[in-house]
Protein backbone atom coordinates (compact mmCIF):
# COMPACT_ATOMS: atom_id res chain seq x y z
CA UNK A 1 0.00 0.00 0.00
CA UNK A 2 1.58 3.37 -0.63
CA UNK A 3 1.62 6.21 1.51
CA UNK A 4 0.03 8.43 -0.43
CA UNK A 5 -0.78 9.09 -4.35
CA UNK A 6 -2.15 11.93 -5.74
CA UNK A 7 -3.42 13.18 -9.16
CA UNK A 8 -1.65 16.59 -9.44
CA UNK A 9 -2.73 19.46 -11.98
CA UNK A 10 -1.63 23.22 -12.62
CA UNK A 11 -4.91 24.08 -10.50
CA UNK A 12 -5.61 20.93 -8.43
CA UNK A 13 -4.45 18.20 -6.36
CA UNK A 14 -6.56 15.38 -5.21
CA UNK A 15 -6.05 11.79 -4.22
CA UNK A 16 -5.18 9.35 -7.27
CA UNK A 17 -7.93 7.88 -8.74
CA UNK A 18 -7.96 5.33 -11.99
CA UNK A 19 -5.11 3.69 -13.60
CA UNK A 20 -3.54 7.10 -15.38
CA UNK A 21 -2.76 10.56 -14.51
CA UNK A 22 -4.87 13.12 -15.49
CA UNK A 23 -5.00 14.97 -18.13
CA UNK A 24 -2.50 18.02 -18.62
CA UNK A 25 -1.20 16.82 -15.26
CA UNK A 26 0.69 14.10 -13.49
CA UNK A 27 1.01 11.59 -10.65
CA UNK A 28 2.64 11.38 -7.80
CA UNK A 29 3.17 7.64 -5.98
CA UNK A 30 4.73 8.21 -2.83
CA UNK A 31 6.09 4.90 -1.02
CA UNK A 32 8.34 3.51 1.75
CA UNK A 33 11.25 0.86 0.61
CA UNK A 34 9.48 -1.81 3.04
CA UNK A 35 5.91 -1.89 0.88
CA UNK A 36 5.46 -5.14 -0.12
CA UNK A 37 3.43 -3.56 -3.26
CA UNK A 38 6.03 -1.44 -4.46
CA UNK A 39 8.07 -4.13 -6.59
CA UNK A 40 4.88 -4.92 -8.35
CA UNK A 41 4.14 -1.22 -8.95
CA UNK A 42 7.70 -0.14 -10.05
CA UNK A 43 7.25 -3.43 -12.67
CA UNK A 44 4.30 -2.15 -14.00
CA UNK A 45 4.93 1.51 -14.36
CA UNK A 46 8.87 2.12 -14.06
CA UNK A 47 11.61 1.05 -16.69
CA UNK A 48 13.97 -1.67 -15.24
CA UNK A 49 16.93 0.62 -14.62
CA UNK A 50 15.15 3.03 -12.76
CA UNK A 51 12.94 0.39 -10.85
CA UNK A 52 16.83 -1.19 -9.59
CA UNK A 53 17.67 2.30 -8.79
CA UNK A 54 14.71 3.01 -6.59
CA UNK A 55 15.12 0.15 -4.77
CA UNK A 56 18.65 -0.37 -4.22
CA UNK A 57 19.62 -1.33 -0.44
CA UNK A 58 22.40 1.69 -0.54
CA UNK A 59 22.56 5.30 -2.37
CA UNK A 60 24.05 8.16 -2.84
CA UNK A 61 22.94 11.65 -4.51
CA UNK A 62 22.53 11.77 -7.98
CA UNK A 63 20.94 13.04 -11.35
CA UNK A 64 21.07 11.10 -14.63
CA UNK A 65 18.61 11.15 -17.15
CA UNK A 66 17.20 7.50 -18.70
CA UNK A 67 14.91 7.57 -21.74
CA UNK A 68 12.49 10.64 -21.21
CA UNK A 69 12.85 10.21 -17.66
CA UNK A 70 14.73 11.21 -14.37
CA UNK A 71 16.83 9.52 -11.78
CA UNK A 72 17.24 10.99 -9.16
CA UNK A 73 18.50 10.43 -5.34
CA UNK A 74 18.49 13.88 -2.83
CA UNK A 75 19.53 13.75 1.24
CA UNK A 76 18.61 15.92 4.01
CA UNK A 77 18.58 15.61 7.82
CA UNK A 78 17.36 13.44 9.75
CA UNK A 79 14.59 15.22 11.69
CA UNK A 80 13.26 11.76 13.47
CA UNK A 81 13.72 10.90 17.12
CA UNK A 82 15.52 7.78 15.86
CA UNK A 83 18.71 9.12 15.06
CA UNK A 84 20.87 12.27 14.63
CA UNK A 85 20.30 15.10 12.32
CA UNK A 86 23.58 13.83 10.66
CA UNK A 87 22.69 10.99 9.69
CA UNK A 88 20.57 12.12 6.67
CA UNK A 89 17.72 10.46 5.03
CA UNK A 90 17.83 9.69 1.65
CA UNK A 91 14.69 10.33 -0.94
CA UNK A 92 14.85 7.93 -4.32
CA UNK A 93 12.99 9.79 -7.61
CA UNK A 94 11.86 8.81 -10.84
CA UNK A 95 10.42 11.73 -12.83
CA UNK A 96 8.62 11.80 -16.05
CA UNK A 97 6.05 14.37 -17.71
CA UNK A 98 3.55 12.12 -16.38
CA UNK A 99 4.76 10.40 -13.28
CA UNK A 100 6.60 11.08 -10.15
CA UNK A 101 7.69 8.15 -8.03
CA UNK A 102 9.48 9.06 -4.80
CA UNK A 103 10.46 6.28 -2.02
CA UNK A 104 11.71 6.28 1.10
CA UNK A 105 13.27 4.66 4.55
CA UNK A 106 13.18 7.11 6.68
CA UNK A 107 10.05 9.63 7.50
CA UNK A 108 11.40 12.30 5.51
CA UNK A 109 9.74 16.17 6.92
CA UNK A 110 10.08 17.80 3.81
CA UNK A 111 7.84 15.45 1.69
CA UNK A 112 5.35 15.25 5.01
CA UNK A 113 4.96 18.65 4.48
CA UNK A 114 4.24 18.11 0.29
CA UNK A 115 1.84 15.64 1.38
CA UNK A 116 -0.20 17.66 3.48
CA UNK A 117 -0.58 20.66 1.03
CA UNK A 118 -1.57 18.36 -1.66
CA UNK A 119 -4.13 16.55 0.60
CA UNK A 120 -5.17 20.36 0.86
CA UNK A 121 -5.01 20.82 -3.14
CA UNK A 122 -2.09 22.45 -2.99
CA UNK A 123 1.15 20.94 -4.92
CA UNK A 124 3.84 21.97 -7.83
CA UNK A 125 1.74 21.97 -11.20
CA UNK A 126 4.72 20.41 -12.89
CA UNK A 127 7.03 17.34 -12.12
CA UNK A 128 10.42 19.69 -12.17
CA UNK A 129 8.62 21.54 -10.18
CA UNK A 130 7.85 19.53 -7.29
CA UNK A 131 11.48 18.44 -7.84
CA UNK A 132 12.66 21.96 -7.82
CA UNK A 133 10.57 22.47 -4.05
CA UNK A 134 11.60 19.26 -2.38
CA UNK A 135 15.45 20.02 -3.14
CA UNK A 136 14.27 23.34 -1.79
CA UNK A 137 12.93 22.58 1.31
CA UNK A 138 15.54 19.62 2.04
CA UNK A 139 18.57 22.49 1.55
CA UNK A 140 16.59 25.07 3.68
CA UNK A 141 16.76 22.00 6.49
CA UNK A 142 19.94 21.43 6.07
CA UNK A 143 21.44 25.02 5.78
CA UNK A 144 19.62 25.41 9.22
CA UNK A 145 21.29 22.52 10.78
CA UNK A 146 24.55 23.74 9.33
CA UNK A 147 24.02 27.31 10.97
CA UNK A 148 23.13 25.71 14.49
CA UNK A 149 26.37 23.55 14.23
CA UNK A 150 27.72 27.10 13.00
CA UNK A 151 26.74 28.83 16.20
CA UNK A 152 27.91 25.98 18.63
CA UNK A 153 31.52 26.70 17.03
CA UNK A 154 31.40 30.09 17.81
CA UNK A 155 31.00 29.40 21.22
CA UNK A 156 33.87 26.99 21.62
CA UNK A 157 36.09 29.39 19.80
CA UNK A 158 35.61 31.56 22.23
CA UNK A 159 36.46 30.06 25.08
CA UNK A 160 39.72 29.74 23.44
CA UNK A 161 40.29 33.42 25.18
CA UNK A 162 40.47 31.17 28.51
CA UNK A 163 43.68 29.60 28.71
CA UNK A 164 42.58 27.68 31.72
CA UNK A 165 39.02 26.33 30.18
CA UNK A 166 39.02 22.85 29.87
CA UNK A 167 38.20 21.13 26.17
CA UNK A 168 34.51 21.21 25.19
CA UNK A 169 33.22 17.64 25.94
CA UNK A 170 31.02 17.63 22.80
CA UNK A 171 33.78 19.04 20.37
CA UNK A 172 34.89 15.37 18.85
CA UNK A 173 31.19 14.70 18.02
CA UNK A 174 30.46 18.00 16.40
CA UNK A 175 32.96 17.80 14.16
CA UNK A 176 32.59 14.07 13.58
CA UNK A 177 28.61 15.38 12.59
CA UNK A 178 30.06 17.86 10.06
CA UNK A 179 32.43 15.30 8.79
CA UNK A 180 29.28 13.07 7.92
CA UNK A 181 27.32 15.48 6.48
CA UNK A 182 30.38 16.76 4.55
CA UNK A 183 30.68 13.15 3.23
CA UNK A 184 26.80 13.30 1.93
CA UNK A 185 26.22 17.20 1.24
CA UNK A 186 29.67 17.05 -1.55
CA UNK A 187 27.75 14.16 -3.68
CA UNK A 188 24.62 16.52 -3.69
CA UNK A 189 26.05 19.61 -4.07
CA UNK A 190 27.80 17.46 -7.40
CA UNK A 191 23.76 16.12 -8.28
CA UNK A 192 21.96 19.29 -8.21
CA UNK A 193 24.97 20.66 -10.27
CA UNK A 194 24.53 17.76 -12.73
CA UNK A 195 21.11 18.18 -12.77
CA UNK A 196 21.01 21.51 -14.02
CA UNK A 197 23.12 20.78 -17.03
CA UNK A 198 20.65 17.96 -18.24
CA UNK A 199 19.45 18.33 -21.62
CA UNK A 200 15.89 17.15 -21.07
CA UNK A 201 12.43 18.74 -21.85
CA UNK A 202 10.99 18.41 -18.53
CA UNK A 203 13.60 21.02 -17.52
CA UNK A 204 12.66 24.40 -18.23
CA UNK A 205 14.19 27.98 -17.73
CA UNK A 206 12.73 29.00 -14.49
CA UNK A 207 13.34 25.23 -12.80
CA UNK A 208 16.90 25.53 -13.74
CA UNK A 209 17.22 28.85 -12.18
CA UNK A 210 15.06 27.70 -8.97
CA UNK A 211 17.67 24.53 -8.92
CA UNK A 212 20.98 26.18 -9.92
CA UNK A 213 20.38 28.47 -6.82
CA UNK A 214 19.81 25.35 -4.71
CA UNK A 215 23.03 24.34 -6.32
CA UNK A 216 24.44 27.27 -5.31
CA UNK A 217 23.01 26.74 -1.71
CA UNK A 218 24.72 23.00 -1.11
CA UNK A 219 28.14 24.71 -2.86
CA UNK A 220 28.01 27.22 0.34
CA UNK A 221 27.06 24.40 2.62
CA UNK A 222 29.89 22.23 1.98
CA UNK A 223 32.30 25.27 1.98
CA UNK A 224 30.88 26.16 5.24
CA UNK A 225 31.04 22.49 6.42
CA UNK A 226 34.68 22.34 5.74
CA UNK A 227 35.62 25.82 7.41
CA UNK A 228 33.47 24.51 10.45
CA UNK A 229 35.66 21.35 10.03
CA UNK A 230 38.85 23.54 10.15
CA UNK A 231 38.20 25.75 13.31
CA UNK A 232 37.08 22.88 15.20
CA UNK A 233 40.39 21.01 14.45
CA UNK A 234 42.24 24.73 15.56
CA UNK A 235 39.95 24.90 18.42
CA UNK A 236 41.06 20.95 19.63
CA UNK A 237 45.04 22.06 18.55
CA UNK A 238 44.78 25.02 20.34
CA UNK A 239 43.79 23.10 23.70
CA UNK A 240 46.91 20.38 22.57
CA UNK A 241 49.34 22.94 22.22
CA UNK A 242 47.89 24.67 25.98
CA UNK A 243 47.99 21.33 27.74
CA UNK A 244 51.55 20.42 26.24
CA UNK A 245 53.06 24.28 27.09
CA UNK A 246 51.78 23.59 30.89
CA UNK A 247 52.90 20.04 30.92
CA UNK A 248 56.47 21.64 29.73
CA UNK A 249 56.38 24.17 32.19
CA UNK A 250 56.01 22.07 34.81
CA UNK A 251 58.64 19.83 33.42
CA UNK A 252 60.63 23.15 33.43
CA UNK A 253 60.32 24.22 37.05
CA UNK A 254 60.70 20.49 38.02
CA UNK A 255 63.65 20.14 36.49
CA UNK A 256 65.31 23.63 37.82
CA UNK A 257 64.12 22.31 41.50
CA UNK A 258 66.22 18.82 40.86
CA UNK A 259 68.88 20.91 39.89
CA UNK A 260 69.27 23.75 42.45
CA UNK A 261 69.04 20.41 45.26
CA UNK A 262 71.12 17.72 43.75
CA UNK A 263 73.91 19.24 44.80
CA UNK A 264 72.55 19.49 48.42
CA UNK A 265 71.42 16.38 48.03
CA UNK A 266 75.07 14.63 47.35
CA UNK A 267 76.39 16.80 50.47
CA UNK A 268 73.63 16.02 53.33
CA UNK A 269 74.25 12.31 51.64
CA UNK A 270 77.96 12.42 52.14
CA UNK A 271 77.42 13.66 55.52
CA UNK A 272 74.69 11.43 56.61
CA UNK A 273 76.70 8.37 56.60
CA UNK A 274 77.08 6.57 60.06
CA UNK A 275 81.13 5.99 59.54
CA UNK A 276 84.22 7.32 61.28
CA UNK A 277 86.44 10.17 59.78
CA UNK A 278 83.91 12.36 58.90
CA UNK A 279 84.95 16.00 59.57
CA UNK A 280 83.07 18.07 62.95
CA UNK A 281 82.26 15.46 64.68
CA UNK A 282 84.27 16.68 67.49
CA UNK A 283 83.64 19.92 66.80
CA UNK A 284 80.51 22.22 68.51
CA UNK A 285 79.95 24.67 65.49
CA UNK A 286 80.11 22.28 62.06
CA UNK A 287 76.75 22.17 61.72
CA UNK A 288 76.07 25.66 61.48
CA UNK A 289 79.14 25.65 59.59
CA UNK A 290 77.38 22.96 57.22
CA UNK A 291 73.63 24.87 57.06
CA UNK A 292 75.89 27.93 56.09
CA UNK A 293 77.60 25.95 53.37
CA UNK A 294 74.49 24.70 52.12
CA UNK A 295 72.88 27.86 51.78
CA UNK A 296 75.77 29.22 49.76
CA UNK A 297 75.44 26.20 47.57
CA UNK A 298 71.87 26.92 47.20
CA UNK A 299 72.23 30.81 45.65
CA UNK A 300 75.52 29.78 44.18
CA UNK A 301 73.66 26.95 42.23
CA UNK A 302 70.43 29.70 41.20
CA UNK A 303 73.03 32.29 40.41
CA UNK A 304 74.36 29.90 37.66
CA UNK A 305 71.35 28.86 36.19
CA UNK A 306 70.50 32.66 35.66
CA UNK A 307 73.80 33.27 34.31
CA UNK A 308 73.44 30.61 32.01
CA UNK A 309 70.50 32.06 30.89
CA UNK A 310 68.24 28.59 32.27
CA UNK A 311 66.01 30.46 34.62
Amino acid sequence: MTICAFDITATDAREAAGDTAPEGGYRWVHFDLTDADLPAYLEAHVPAIPAAALTAPETRPRADRYGDGLMLNLRGVNLNADGPADQMVAVRMWVTAKLVVTVRVRKVFALDAMRTEASQGDAPATPMQFVSTLATRLMSRVQDTVFDLSGRVDEMEDSVQDDDAPLPPELAEERRMAIRMRRYLAPQRDALVALVGIDSGLITQANRDSLREQANLAKLTVEELEALISRMTAVQDHHTAQAALMQGHTGYLLSIVAAVFLPLGFVTGLFGVNVGGMPGIDTPWAFATLCISLVVMTVGAVWLLRRLKWI
